[in-house]
């Protein structure tokens, strides 16, 4: 069942439990205010101080270099995004994160356990890293919490307005910059033990053909294909690895008839237009390495290891990936209060606002059109 069913169900749940358990709620700390419903509390703010107050220096320091990092960054991901435009729409650089659910135009499919396991790392490391930060400029925090738009989970730490307003502006660029330095460098602790996983995985498996992991609704291979099914060839060539598998289906042209061989039977398709390359063919399929157990020294035990292993390639990729999108120079984001900070070392109120404000106009027209382009 495509995972919008299920946001479709919850959604459905939460909001007729909020209505009748309303005054029940709102008795606990919890705000109703529909499509957003709100719990704050001032419980972890201990722990958030213990964590700032157990080495303030180093916390400073890896903040200081987070400033250059973030910016860095910035300039990266603007780069980057204006940079997609002309090929916006085959590839679009924006897509609506929402696990378990296809995204029109998105290469990108994720997995719905996976997805928000990954997506909460991203919250509760982006969200305390503002409070640890917060703390440790003096800057109190008002309070904490979570928090569900619609039937989007979310997180918060509410520092003093008045407090974080009246800082350095040193200060107040380590509170900005925290909280993404804190998901990049998540992403890289991800990406290393990715790495690490990768590299012991040979002392127990051999590689053994291509798997199918999911099948493009509405796809060519739709109603024909089945997840699980193991790729043998396609036509007469013969798949015994990824590269194989790469080099195979980027032959191929739209409207290609195909014979697909697996371990399951042989399969006749009629490839469609590639979404994101009109010039190639299209079968729908999302695949991965296939594996199978030469050491069996631990038993079963080994097979652990790929649940781990696409585990963190997603908190690697959603850390990074809105750990980038949160500095754009673009208002809300803190991307765009960072750069209004720095404007101001130079440029009185009257002139950095404008440009700021200017320049975030630009920039959220460049991601609605974005996409917008995904849908089209």
């Amino acid at each position: 069942m495509n995972g919008i069913y299920y946001y479709l169900i919850a959604f459905a749940i939460i909001w007729i439990l909020s209505a009748v358990l309303h005054d029940r709620l709102e008795r606990h700390g919890f705000e109703v205010n529909f499509p957003v419903i709100m719990w704050k509390t001032q419980r972890l703010r201990g722990l958030i101080s213990r964590i700032s107050n157990f080495s303030p220096t180093f916390w400073r320091w890896y903040m200081n270099v987070g400033i250059v990092v973030a910016f860095g960054a910035m300039i990266f991901i603007t780069w980057t995004l204006i940079s997609s435009l002309p090929s916006v729409f085959e590839t679009p650089a924006v897509s609506i994160i929402i696990p378990g659910v296809e995204m029109p135009g998105s290469a990108i499919y994720i997995p719905f356990f996976y997805g928000l396991i990954a997506l909460a790392t991203v919250l509760v490391v982006h969200e305390f890293s503002h409070g640890v930060q917060s703390v440790g400029e003096k800057i109190s925090i008002k309070s904490i919490g979570l928090l569900l738009f619609a039937i989007i989970p979310g997180a918060f730490v509410e520092p003093d307005e008045d407090e974080l307003k009246a800082a350095k502006r040193s200060s107040r660029l380590r509170v900005y910059a925290a909280g993404s330095v804190a998901n990049i460098s998540l992403a890289v602790i991800a990406i290393l033990l990715v790495s690490l996983i990768s590299a012991g995985i040979p002392s127990y498996f051999a590689e053994d053909g291509i798997a199918i992991d999911r099948i493009v609704t509405d796809s060519p291979s739709d109603g024909i294909l089945k997840e699980g099914m193991v790729l043998q060839a396609i036509d007469n060539h013969t798949i015994g690895n990824a590269t194989d598998y790469s080099n195979i289906v980027s032959s191929y042209s739209p409207g290609d008839n195909v014979s697909v061989k697996t371990d399951q039977g042989t399969y006749t398709l009629t490839l469609d237009e590639n979404p994101n390359n009109e010039s190639r063919g299209f079968f729908g399929i999302q695949a991965n390495r296939h594996f199978e157990l030469i050491n069996d020294s631990l038993g079963p035990l080994p097979w652990v290891l790929f649940e781990f292993l696409e585990l963190f390639q997603w908190v690697f990729m959603l850390n990074l990936g809105i750990g980038l999108f949160n500095l754009l120079p673009l208002k809300p984001l803190d991307g765009g209060y960072m750069l209004e900070i720095l404007l101001s070392y130079k440029l009185s109120e009257e002139h950095y606002k404008p440009i700021v404000n200017a320049l975030s106009v630009v920039m959220a027209m460049i991601i609605v059109f974005s996409l917008f382009a995904g849908f089209l």
